[in-house]
């Protein structure tokens, strides 16, 4: 009798079927921790925001907090020295209103000298790129939302 080289179909079939039960449960925990991430960089990047509107307060006082939120970062911030404009306080991605699965919006910035501002941080693609919406005011507290958000006060719940 001759000795057979290689697989059996049913082998190849066999171990097919294992890679892909393995892949079934793999891939929704790396979808689950993808969301995680961006969460927790959104979460990141209001505390970076809010850091920003408060240097920026503290050194543009007459034109108190900044709006647009690209006032807060800079295109020329190694050439030139930072203006109400161009801040440098933050970098141009972030500048730019969209960072890690989420887009960051600035609403609520009113009167001369700017008295208040909102930071709201939604997800690109919902149940994608994140299932939670965050915001942040002038209080500088981190408050989240399962729903789409607006505006930011006092009513939605701080991040636990």
């Amino acid at each position: 009798m001759h000795k057979q080289r290689g697989f059996s179909l049913i082998e190849l079939l066999i171990v097919v079927a294992i890679i892909l039960i393995i892949a079934a449960i793999a891939i929704p925990n790396l979808l689950r921790a993808r969301i995680s991430a961006n969460e927790s960089a959104a979460v990141g990047a209001l505390r970076t925001l809010n850091t920003a509107q408060i240097s920026y307060n503290s050194t543009y006082g007459t034109t108190g907090f900044a709006h647009p939120m690209s006032d807060l970062a800079g295109t020329t911030c190694a050439t030139t020295a930072p203006t109400s404009t161009s801040a440098c306080l933050i970098d141009s991605v972030l500048g730019n209103g969209t960072k890690s699965g989420y887009v960051f919006t600035l609403t609520n910035t009113s009167g001369t000298p700017a008295g208040s501002y909102n930071f709201i941080a939604s997800p690109v693609s919902v149940n994608q790129t994140g299932v939670r919406y965050f915001c942040s005011f002038a209080d500088a507290v981190i408050r989240s939302s399962s729903a789409s958000l607006t505006s930011c006060d006092g009513t939605v719940n701080p991040l636990q």
